[in-house]
């Protein structure tokens, strides 16, 4: 059956390019977007009226502390306002890239419906042509934005299709108040259409030319494909116009070509990016749609796809949480690879101000983190290598930060921000922009991405320059004259005055603004890290200082706060607070996910309090669908079948999960609607669900390897080359009863340690050793690239007799 929303369409994507393929009952008709293509206008108003941190902090702490809400003060609301403008504006935000449609005459033609095969990239759009069937088969290059059709009957054969016109498409929405796109018919039976990106809010005004971007969409047929006439259109004006000149005035134009009868049917797509002075109003040539050049964009995606799904591989007893697994590692190969620009939100998929929320941008107290969750345990590391890049454009503005606004060392990360040129930071709001989580948050995978790699020349080159950056400023910001001395009367360095995410906001007289666990647990984290990373490079000595510093920090630092609830003693996102709160994130459970101080490996009354902590959390939803149950994940206690309603409660018909609301009594009230969020956009975020079906098969966040620790009795599970810390690619197998077998690639060279998963003993099988092995914690050294296979002893004389 058709399938014309946007929800609905099939999802093809190269990292950089992405396309939603829907079928109309008339049309197939295919939208575009692009990672690089952004509104690059960026409002930088009122930085006189920003002030410093301690001017603002000192007029905060004046407020009356009678009030609910500092809003009700007059000098801080109006101090907000100014604070918002500039992200109040539509601008910067990622740029739909237009639509192609190839329609066709509804009298003899039929839409039956679309499928992808995620293991070669093809989507197949399926057609009933005056009762025979017929495939428009549709495949998207890995390495370049080219997109291409062919029409074909059941047996692969290479036929006419139904299509009479074909039409191009600017965005409807997205271009009203920039230079209207330029559509251009050109040779060799092509259409194009350029649309430049202005540099500065004010283009029109102040033009700087040399900075501003463009992209350009071209679509061109097979020679065997004729062209009829060319003609314009209009929003209101269905005939068409023959004359371009007469679209100046209007706001929704698009061109299109007729197409007569053919004997076969191709046709190659083609998206341009980059600086419009280099982007060339005159359309190139684009490559022949020919059956040469379709079968080598084929072989390619094919191939590209065939390396990506060997990385690792899961087979569960348990259709929906393996299929899960697979569709979103494909989403997330989709739209996100090494060398391209850092997805925001929604990733690289845009139709009208569909992936525009939010500025669909970065936003650093988790969104833009959880994504690349993903990309360690299921051993596809280059996916996290656009996080990196996108932290080293955000390194300037937020050293800038730390020091014109809070007067201190290292870098203060911004709560929101965009990939495009920024000169201040773009959200100064204290409301939320004092969150201090988000400046470790920020480099903590930094350090994931050595550990489970162990590459030095990584920690060294990429790694170690944020991540010293985020402690200098941390250790600071603890060691300011309010965030310790008498009037705290412990003796400890707080965390002061800070924000807990989604939450609260800055409140009068500071309640609920100190040493929030997410702050706690993560600078925690930062710190711990930053002291094994100085010594795995050898570099004590000259970071002396700042390492005496983390020390005493470490020392000196507050507990987690914690309070009685009727189910017994929790933690809480923040002291004194009601453990009944219902939450955005789930904050109070920091400490395990993403802080890593708690879990599996805790002594027994911490890991009962994290244990009660996750039945007693409240969560309003929306944030939580791989956050949350990852957090039970690490716990060992995740209900996998009521992870499963969960997600399909969050499922869209193009097999992504949505955000929607689970609760209200937050922020969220009973008249609203559940699913506000389902329509901003794909939400890239939730392709880390396949990290939380990991984390049931393997964990190895503290360095020792545990299986199956979340997996259920009855069913049958395996997985190969799942990733561990330590450089180790695993492999098991679980017959439903006990683990079957092991097998471990050290990449690194790194000591193994393993719980034995066995109550006896095992046997290490090596190319030339066999060695036997016991106890609850096997320790092993390995070679640098060395497979060792470990077997239970019993099952390993079995097989010898």
């Amino acid at each position: 059956m058709p399938s014309p929303d946007f929800f609905q369409g099939a999802l093809l994507g190269n990292g950089g390019l992405g396309a939603v393929v829907t079928t109309r009952p008339d049309a197939v008709l295919i939208h575009f977007g692009h990672n690089h293509v952004w509104d690059i206008r960026l409002a930088e108003n009122n930085r006189e009226s920003i002030g410093t941190f301690q001017e603002i902090f000192e007029k905060v702490q004046a407020i009356g502390h009678h009030y609910e809400s500092l809003q009700e003060d007059p000098w801080f609301r109006d101090y907000l306002f100014k604070m918002r403008e500039n992200y109040g504006k539509p601008y910067p935000s990622p740029m739909p890239c237009g639509s192609v449609l190839f329609g066709f005459d509804r009298r003899h033609v039929e839409v039956l419906g679309h499928r992808v095969d995620i293991s070669t990239g093809l989507c197949e759009v399926e057609l009933l042509v005056r009762n025979e069937r017929r495939i428009v088969q549709i495949v998207l290059e890995p390495e370049l934005d080219r997109l291409w059709l062919r029409s074909t009957d059941l047996n692969g054969e290479w036929v006419p299709s139904p299509f009479d016109r074909m039409k191009l498409i600017p965005d409807p929405d997205r271009s009203r108040d920039i230079p209207m796109p330029e559509l251009m018919p050109a040779a060799n039976q092509s259409l194009s259409f350029r649309q430049v990106l202005p540099y500065g809010e004010n283009w029109a005004e102040k033009r700087r030319k040399e900075r501003d971007k463009a992209f350009r969409l071209s679509v061109r047929l097979a020679d065997s494909v004729p062209f009829g006439d060319i003609v314009y259109t209009a929003a209101g004006n269905a005939e068409g116009i023959k004359d371009p000149i007469k679209l100046a005035h209007s706001q929704e134009i698009s061109i299109e070509a007729r197409i007569r009868d053919h004997d076969k049917f191709m046709a190659c797509i083609q998206l341009d990016e980059g600086y419009a002075d280099r982007l060339s109003p005159i359309v190139p040539e684009l490559p022949s749609p020919n059956e040469a050049n379709y079968e080598d964009a084929v072989k390619k995606t094919a191939q590209q796809l065939a390396d990506y799904w060997r990385k690792s591989g899961v087979s569960l007893e348990d259709p929906l949480l393996e299929r899960i697994w697979y569709w979103n590692l494909y989403f997330l190969n989709c739209s996100v690879k090494a060398g391209a620009q850092c997805p925001g939100l929604f990733a690289n998929w845009s139709y009208k101000s569909i992936g525009t929320a939010w500025h669909g941008d970065y936003h650093m107290n988790y969104n833009t983190q959880q994504p690349f969750w993903v990309t360690f345990s299921s051993n596809h590391i280059d996916k996290h290598l656009p996080y990196v890049d996108m932290i080293d454009h955000l390194l300037p503005v937020s050293k800038q930060w730390a020091r014109e606004y809070y007067k201190l060392r290292g870098a203060c990360f911004p709560h929101s921000a965009y990939p495009v040129e920024m000169t201040m930071m773009p959200y100064p709001l204290p409301t939320w922009g004092w969150e201090i989580c988000e400046t470790p948050w920020s480099v903590q995978s930094l350090w994931w991405h050595y550990l489970y790699t162990m590459d030095e020349q990584f920690l060294r080159d990429r790694a170690f320059g944020p991540m010293r950056e985020a402690v200098l400023f941390l250790v600071d910001y603890m060691n300011r004259p309010e965030a310790s001395g008498d009037r705290w009367g412990d003796g400890k360095l707080h965390i002061f005055p800070t924000v807990s995410p989604e939450l609260y906001g800055l409140r009068p007289g500071f309640d609920k603004n100190a040493d929030c666990i997410v702050d706690l647990a993560l600078t925690k984290f930062v710190f711990q890290a930053f002291l094994q990373a100085c010594e795995v490079l050898k570099i004590q000595e000259e970071n002396d200082h700042l390492l005496s510093d983390i020390r005493d920090a470490l020392l000196r630092f507050p507990n987690y706060p914690v309070t009685e609830s009727r189910q017994g003693k929790v933690f809480v996102s923040v002291p004194g607070e009601d453990p009944e709160i219902v939450y955005n994130t789930p904050n109070s459970l920091a400490t395990v996910f993403p802080g890593e101080d708690h879990g599996l490996h805790s002594d027994e009354e911490t890991y009962h309090l994290a244990c009660t902590t996750y039945r007693n959390l409240r969560t309003e939803g929306g944030n939580e669908l791989v956050f949350h149950n990852l957090q039970a994940a690490r716990l060992g206690i995740l209900d996998l079948e009521r992870f499963k309603r969960q997600i399909e409660y969050c499922l869209l018909p193009n097999g992504t999960c949505t955000d929607l609301l689970l609760q209200t009594g937050g922020r969220y009230y009973d008249t609203g609607p559940f699913d506000f969020m389902a329509r901003m956009g794909i939400w890239f975020e939730n392709f880390a669900l396949p990290a939380v079906i990991n984390e049931c098969l393997l964990q190895s966040y503290n360095g020792v390897i545990r299986l199956f620790c979340n997996w259920p009795q009855g069913k049958r599970a395996s997985f190969h080359t799942l990733r561990a810390v330590g450089g180790f690619l695993v492999s098991a197998a679980f017959d439903g009863e006990r683990v079957e077998w092991i097998e471990v690639i050290s990449e690194a060279g790194s000591r193994l340690q393993i719980y034995n998963p066995w109550d006896g003993s095992l046997i290490g099988i090596r190319e030339k050793e066999r060695q036997r092995v016991s106890g609850r914690l096997i320790e092993l050294e390995t070679g640098k690239g060395e497979t060792l296979r470990l077997v239970r002893e019993d099952t390993y004389h079995d097989a010898k007799c």
